[in-house]
């Protein structure tokens, strides 16, 4: 396996940034780019659709299947992607129990004969049950588990990378701001850093004169005769 330690950081680099823009937006310090409302419309009847549908799954299937230790084994096998052995209705087994007993009774007794009038009965009732289960499973509850395993996995995707997105965007818009109000700081600020020679220099030189002018004041006074005045 090609283990690469760059984009491992940098990838954790990202996560941490969004992380930390996700935290500010949920504590009001950061600004929030809005999704249009149309597709925040959309987004929240996404929510209630995925809601109430696996609410209507899992009430469905205790409803067809209201043994807990069944209803596990079906899962099983569903996700195995294995064909779910034929299993037998209380219908049908009570049907076969009648049956059973007529004979043992025999068919020409008045109870042999109501049994087995009852107990056939009883096994196609078993059989349209067990019909009506496989229908029900097949065109009720087969597109509702297609909807939570593949659209609302695809919708998840999509607004996972959708709102990933979103925060790159506002992480760089902050970043951008910061950066115009640093340079705005700057530039009102004065430079010290430049004033403090250039003052320097101005006062060195002034300094330099004075002796000069001085001097030259008392050379000219000690020519014409006159005194000299600082």
């Amino acid at each position: 396996m090609d283990f690469n330690v760059k984009k491992l950081a940098s990838d954790a680099g990202v996560f941490f940034t969004r992380a930390v823009q996700f935290t500010e937006e949920k504590l009001g310090q950061a600004e929030k780019t809005e999704l249009d409302p149309h597709l925040e419309n959309l987004l929240a009847k996404a929510d209630s659709t995925k809601n109430w549908t696996e609410k209507i799954l899992r009430q469905t299937e205790v409803l067809l299947q209201p043994n807990p230790s069944a209803r596990i084994e079906e899962f099983i096998y569903d996700k195995l992607d294995r064909k779910l052995p034929s299993r037998t209705t209380n219908a049908e087994l009570l049907g076969q129990f009648m049956l059973d007993a007529a004979k043992e009774f025999g068919a020409d007794t008045p109870y042999g004969t109501t049994l087995i009038t009852v107990g056939e009965y009883q096994r196609k009732l078993g059989g349209a049950e067990r019909e009506f289960l496989h229908t029900a499973a097949v065109t009720f509850l087969s597109p509702l588990r297609n909807f939570l395993e593949g659209d609302w996995r695809t919708i998840s995707k999509e607004r996972r990378l959708l709102e990933n997105r979103r925060l790159d965007l506002d992480i760089c818009k902050a970043r951008l701001k910061k950066a115009k109000q640093a340079e705005a700081k700057a530039a009102a600020t004065p430079d010290f850093q430049e004033t403090r020679p250039r003052n320097y220099v101005l006062s060195a030189s002034a300094s330099a004169v004075r002796p000069r002018a001085a001097q030259s004041r008392h050379l000219i006074g000690s020519q014409t005769g006159s005194p000299s005045h600082p």
